[in-house]
């Protein structure tokens, strides 16, 4: 039901609903790997990544709910209709590179979350690849048998225990909150080794990479269209990120300064065991359970939405021949369609094959790789919101978030990519 159309008291989840799907997706393996790295390695005077990180990812999902609600079509349609047809091709490239890494990120993360709290393998590496081949299995069942709103309620389940539990958690380790505050409030990178690195993979791990182009697919499962929706939509993507911001801020705080001797696959049970030891083995039960629903809400989100990614890409490619931004006629991607069937089939399959790589490596390529999505919307923002003849005068970008947008291109183009290129030996 579309909220606009009733005049009855709708229940919190039709007006949120979309962008607790957008922070189930969005905080996962990013944020909980990322996030312990960062804190262990870089302490909490990067604390400010997370929330920098969280504001450009609002900026940027407003713009691309701005132009959907504008134009009824989504960021993908939109650059293919209107910046070239190219486009299509150089998005299926990132699009399979980006699901095979995250895929096998995420699969891993579950592994080692229920490894952390079953502990019924001798080597955690073994659980890591049972463990996650098992949550890739119920995934791929849950979305290929489940509607939209079956999965909707399942997420907000999942990301209101996540969210719940591990700020919990953060409340009974005790830390210094006057550099926590300064961590928030004054950038600054560490100097460390991979200070850069890990700095830009916490930065691009809060909030979903290529999840966020998703937003667009699931309001319209939930019918908004049209300028008058962009108010909620505006409220549901702040209340989404600020959750996310939350989330990683924590996992940067309880992970702060600890030596752990865990790698990889044993890391997550390390840490849990730390927590375990600093306050009682029932918080550190807690945190397990919290870390468990992240990753695997934020698998079973992949799963939903990616393949509207490559469903949408499909159909712009039957419709090749005939692609008009005047002519082309908006629709809705059939989740029992051959096209989101088959990629929904692969996502969670192919991915097992990487299973076998290093866990810290897979998921700082995860984080670093998926910051690289910002740069590339913000810029096609840029160039379809900054038309009035295409969005309308009212919708188009202010000022202000046109600046935002050139900040977010700055900082990967000018600062962040040229140091993270020298940091990993191309630069």
């Amino acid at each position: 039901m579309n909220p606009k159309s009733s005049s009855t008291r709708l229940p919190l989840l039709a007006y949120i609903g979309p962008g607790l799907m957008l922070a189930a997706t969005g905080v996962g393996a990013g944020d909980l790997a990322g996030g312990a790295f960062a804190g262990m390695n870089l302490g909490v005077a990067v604390l400010w990544a997370v929330v920098l990180g969280a504001i450009f990812k609002y900026v940027i999902t407003e713009g691309l709910a701005r132009w959907q609600l504008a134009t009824e079509t989504t960021l993908l349609e939109g650059a293919v209709l209107r910046l070239g047809p190219a486009i299509r091709w150089g998005f299926l490239v990132y699009l399979l590179l980006w699901s095979f890494v995250v895929g096998t990120a995420l699969i891993g993360a579950c592994g080692v979350a229920a490894h952390a709290l079953f502990p019924v393998f001798e080597e955690a590496s073994t659980a890591k690849i049972v463990f996650g081949v098992l949550h890739s299995l119920v995934g791929l069942a849950l979305v290929w048998i489940g509607s939209f709103r079956f999965l909707e309620r399942i997420m907000a389940v999942l990301v209101s225990a996540m969210i719940v539990v591990v700020l919990m958690t953060g409340a009974f380790v005790g830390t210094d909150w006057g550099a926590v505050l300064r961590g928030l409030v004054m950038p600054q990178i560490p100097d460390h080794p991979e200070g850069v690195a890990w700095t830009l993979a916490l930065m691009g791990g809060v909030g979903g990479t290529l999840t966020v182009l998703c937003y667009g697919y699931w309001i319209r499962e939930k019918n908004r269209s049209g300028p008058e929706d962009l108010r909620i939509c505006r409220w549901d993507i702040g209340i989404s990120y600020f959750l996310m911001a939350l989330f990683g801020i924590a996992m940067v705080i309880l992970s702060d300064g600890l030596q752990l001797s865990g790698k990889g696959a044993t890391l997550v049970v390390d840490l849990a065991n730390r927590i375990g030891e600093k306050t009682h083995p029932s918080v550190e039960i807690l945190f397990l359970a919290g870390a468990w629903a992240a990753v695997f809400s934020s698998l079973l989100g992949v799963w939903q939405a990616v393949p509207y990614l490559f469903a949408d890409f499909w159909h712009l490619q039957s419709q090749r021949k005939s692609l008009s931004p005047d002519h082309f006629e908006p629709y809705q991607v059939n989740t029992r369609g051959k096209a989101y069937r088959g990629y929904l089939t692969a996502l969670a399959l192919f991915p097992l094959v990487g299973l076998g790589y290093d866990f810290q490596i897979v998921q700082k390529a995860y984080s670093v790789f998926g910051a690289l999505v910002m740069p590339m919307v913000a810029l096609t923002l840029l160039l379809l919101n900054g038309r009035a003849a295409w969005v309308g005068r009212s919708l188009r970008n202010r000022w202000w978030t046109s600046i935002a947008l050139v900040i977010i291109l700055g900082f990967f183009a000018w600062v962040g990519l040229p140091k993270l290129l020298a940091t990993i030996g191309l630069g």
